[in-house]
């Protein structure tokens, strides 16, 4: 249940500090006094362009991107967010600067620096709440200020209901914080670094940077997913598939397979895979050679019959330009009409795929919701099965599986943030899980090894919704969650 709270107080902290901490990237604090457990206060933003030290020197590189970002386009001084001290550690040996570094924003010149000036860091544990509404406040803080609590003119009214990190989240990294515990991921920190210069301007890096922090656990973004902006061009494909442009079909198709994982490092301009260098009379309209090859041709037809000359010029173009390679390709043909009698003969007998555009948009939708989803190995068991020839039927089979496998994981996440919150727990074992997975309505039966290597597939760096503590062995493997998988 929420409470209202009356907060009269407020610390003020660098600007920058308070970004993170309401990002959910650190959940300590330095103020320049010893803060008592329980203490509840705002947390009020003073900028720091008249400091001495610049904030590159200041914070870790993984953060600075953001830092400077915000540096360069916030100039209001509202207060976004209160706080409760759940702890203050006080720091007193260089030894330990190194670790601290690791596990925070600052580097460790900077807390070093602190240290020799005062003798010791006051490490404040803090778990922040969001207001529902920014409380708009603008004082001039003197310098000697900062670190330290002002009085509010008007007592902030608050509630505990939009915590940044969850109570285990939270658990997890303040035990991590006060051991001085070293990041369980430093790869993926390091990953951070090079993802961040990118962040800014690039949708893709700012969804992977995003999924990272989700399960490093500086992120509690459960449930907003950024719209890939590809899907304004996968929308198009049954349309334009379905009308007379031929050449901006075969560019949607290239870049369809290359959505789905495909890839081709021929540079034969008659056989490659780059929307931008279509292959133009006399060659093939795509052509794959990771992580298999295929070959393709592209028919965007608005009324007329697809005929065999389509399948045929596959097969000619095919040899021509990929010669001894062309007979290992998987052989798909995109076509937006009925083929003639003839038309489908020739595939069926030369073990053709034709594929129309509504399935193929269908499929790559599938992949751009759910990254990752499509599994282009079985995608080629599939297309390598029987029957040749019109092959929707066994690519919707394959994209309903897809849909099934969803299905499950959703349902698996959801069963672990249940089960959590109802046992009151901040982790939970897999036999447990197991057990009430089996009276939880399930979408398919499953055995205790079964939904371990699920839960490790979901707890995995790039899926992010489960977060893993690994045991001796995969039974005292515990797992805890980290956000939702919608559906």
């Amino acid at each position: 249940m929420n409470s209202l709270l009356t907060i009269p107080t407020a610390l003020c902290l660098p600007k920058l500090d308070i970004t993170a901490l309401i990002h959910g990237r650190i959940i300590a604090a330095i103020p320049r006094i010893f803060i008592r457990p329980g203490q509840k206060f705002a947390l009020y933003p003073v900028d720091l362009l008249s400091a001495p030290i610049s904030i590159d020197k200041y914070y870790c590189s993984n953060f600075l991107p953001v830092a400077q970002s915000i540096n360069k386009n916030s100039q209001n001084q509202e207060i976004q967010a209160y706080a409760q001290c759940e702890l203050t550690q006080i720091i007193d040996q260089s030894q330990y600067t190194e670790k601290l570094s690791r596990l925070t924003v600052w580097k460790q010149e900077v807390l070093e620096k602190i240290l020799h000036q005062q003798q010791h860091i006051f490490l404040s544990y803090l778990r922040v709440y969001k207001l529902s509404q920014p409380y708009e406040l603008s004082l001039k803080i003197e310098s000697n200020k900062l670190g330290k609590f002002i009085g509010l003119p008007n007592a902030l009214k608050a509630d505990n209901a939009n915590p940044v990190l969850p109570d285990n989240t939270f658990t997890t990294r303040k035990h991590q914080l006060e051991k001085l515990e070293t990041p369980q991921h430093p790869e993926l920190e390091e990953l951070l670094n090079v993802l961040s210069p990118l962040t800014l301007n690039n949708p893709t890096a700012e969804q992977l940077q995003s999924n990272i922090h989700l399960f490093l656990g500086w992120s509690n973004q459960q449930t907003v997913k950024y719209p890939d902006p590809d899907l304004n061009w996968i929308k198009k494909i049954a349309v334009v598939g379905n009308s007379s442009d031929g050449n901006e079909f075969e560019r949607l198709v290239r870049k369809s397979f290359i959505k789905l994982g495909f890839s081709c490092d021929n540079t034969n301009s008659k056989a490659n895979l780059d929307p931008e260098k279509l292959g133009g009379a006399g060659g093939v309209d795509f052509y794959c050679e990771y992580p298999y090859p295929v070959v393709g041709e592209c028919k965007a037809t608005k009324s007329e019959r697809v005929p065999s000359s389509t399948p045929g010029q596959l097969i000619q173009l095919g040899k021509n330009h990929l010669q001894e390679k062309y007979d290992s390709c998987v052989k798909i043909i995109l076509a937006g009409g009925e083929l003639t009698k003839d038309a489908l003969l020739t595939t069926q007998h030369n073990k053709m795929n034709v594929i129309t555009p509504e399935t193929l948009e269908k499929l790559v939708e599938l992949q751009s919701n759910y990254q990752g989803s499509v599994n282009l190995i079985e995608l080629k068991q599939c297309l390598q099965q029987e029957p040749f020839g019109l092959a929707d039927d066994k690519v919707n089979i394959y994209i309903a599986k897809i849909q099934q496998d969803i299905k499950l994981r959703s349902h698996l996440v959801q069963l672990v943030k249940n089960y959590l919150q109802n046992c009151n727990l901040d982790s939970t074992s897999v036999s447990a899980l197991h057990g009430a997975y089996s009276i939880s309505n399930p979408p398919q039966v499953l055995k205790t090894k079964e939904m371990h290597e699920i839960l490790i597939e979901l707890s995995s760096p790039l899926n992010g919704y489960l977060g893993r503590i690994k045991g001796t062995d995969w039974q005292s493997d515990k797992f805890y969650f980290l956000r939702d998988l919608a559906i």
